[in-house]
């Protein structure tokens, strides 16, 4: 068995003479969190699309379980156990938790012999079991998504796709606009995943999220990738450094002292 469930093997990707990757590789081992890391116009959103199966790469390889693939759809990727988790959810407010949680997959029973319609108390009580094995206590789940916090909702969307066979992760700045206690939930989810044998990409600009969960770090800057480095070879410091600019954002910084307002 391949010692990675997942690879991007040097891909690039082009819209029209932009660049919006020049020979990236990533390699997710199975079981871990993998950190991708990067300010805004990194490449990350770009990349994300690209293992969701959104865009296929221009040049290079995407392999699963070792094998190249060539993903048409989302659709494609998420038959292969690969689900992405992006900033908005896709979760409708005005309804349910439960309905939520099955969306697509409805829990179905006869209703006076003729009709199927959808089992709503039996997809609340899976809802409200799956979430509570993940730490996730709701007080009801045919409560509306709307009364939830944004850490809930966050946890909802990655609950529902463990639930439904995920072997990979892929999560789009989960705790962009959460607080601090919210923020810890949601990091304490990835680590609930991880536990599970489910393998995590987890990207973010925020290191202080990523470093805690992270076994694997991926650094991108203007569509290139800047090093990948286990925690055992990269303290969170020289992370910040190498995302912050290094020596270029010491230099610059060394110029500012020198301005007088």
């Amino acid at each position: 068995m391949n010692d990675y469930i997942l690879q991007l093997d040097n891909v690039s990707k082009f819209f029209g003479s932009v660049i919006a990757l020049n020979g990236v590789t990533l390699k997710l081992k199975r079981g871990e969190v993998h950190c991708l890391l990067g300010d805004n116009g990194a490449g990350k959103s770009t990349l994300i699309k690209m293992l969701a199966g959104v865009h296929a790469p221009d040049k290079g390889e995407y392999l699963v379980d070792g094998k190249p693939v060539r993903f048409e759809s989302p659709r494609d990727a998420l038959d292969q156990g690969i689900a992405t988790v992006y900033q908005d959810l896709a979760l409708v407010p005005l309804m349910s938790v439960a309905r939520n949680f099955f969306m697509g997959r409805e829990p179905m029973k006869k209703f006076m012999g003729m009709f199927s319609v959808m089992d709503l108390d039996a997809a609340a009580e899976v809802a409200r079991v799956e979430l509570a094995a993940l730490g996730i206590r709701v007080r009801d789940a045919r409560q509306t998504v709307g009364t939830m916090s944004g850490g809930e909702k966050q946890c909802l969307a990655i609950a529902r796709a463990i639930h439904f066979g995920a072997k990979v992760l892929i999560l789009d700045e989960p705790t962009a606009a959460l607080g601090v206690k919210q923020s810890v939930n949601v990091l304490k989810l990835i680590t609930r995943a991880r536990a599970r044998g489910i393998s995590v990409i987890f990207i973010t600009h925020n290191v202080n999220h990523a470093y805690p969960v992270g076994d694997t770090f991926t650094l991108l800057n203007r569509g290139q990738s800047i090093g990948t480095y286990s925690k055992s070879e990269i303290a969170k410091d020289a992370v910040l450094d190498m995302m912050a600019g290094g020596q270029e954002m010491k230099s610059m910084m060394e110029e500012l002292e020198g301005v007088t307002i």
